[in-house]
């Protein structure tokens, strides 16, 4: 890949930069100033040539503004570009459909992704997550509750399942039941 974009979005958990390809793929992201942060996470055959800042990166821009103010499915159909083994690939896609204030375990997240035994494998997916926020690894948890580390900072782990919790509740509230 040659060229790629980059943005900052001011959200209230921090300066949050996301890197996308020319066809609006999330790279990588994640909660700083830096793009610099975000590109040795990118996968080799994906590492672009070139980046280039914009002010806006149109659908992912709009998606963080809003997950930031409350529509926490608004990142759910952003396009995500990563590239690892089976395994991560697979628990990747899973962690996509984590719902937002419902957090797993390591050992929850390996058993959804159809390896009950490879919880360190899980948390290495986890670790090696590129597309911050998109791929929520901000929703797994330690075994007992605690939340365990994250690239971004625990401050900002916190307020983003803080944010969730509080969100999905009043969403779920406002939901007509059948």
């Amino acid at each position: 890949m040659t060229l790629a974009y980059w943005a900052t979005t001011e959200t209230p958990a921090g300066p949050f930069t996301a890197i996308v390809a020319p066809d609006g793929a999330v790279l990588a992201s994640g909660w700083t100033l830096e793009p610099d942060d975000l590109t040795a996470r990118i996968a080799g055959s994906l590492l672009p040539g070139e980046l280039r800042a914009r002010h806006d990166l149109g659908p992912v821009t709009r998606a963080v503004r809003a997950y930031h103010a409350g529509e926490l499915d608004a990142i759910d159909e952003i396009v995500v570009r990563q590239r690892s083994g089976d395994f991560l690939q697979k628990a990747w896609a899973t962690l996509r459909d984590v719902p937002a204030g419902q957090p797993v375990s390591y050992s929850e997240l390996a058993t959804r992704a159809g390896r009950r035994p490879a919880v360190r494998a899980a948390a290495m997916a986890c670790a090696r997550n590129a597309a911050a926020l998109f791929v929520p690894c901000h929703r797994v948890l330690r075994t007992g509750g605690s939340l365990g580390g994250f690239r971004w900072g625990v401050d900002v782990k916190r307020w983003l399942l803080e944010h969730e919790r509080r969100n999905a509740a009043t969403s779920h509230a406002l939901q007509p039941q059948g």
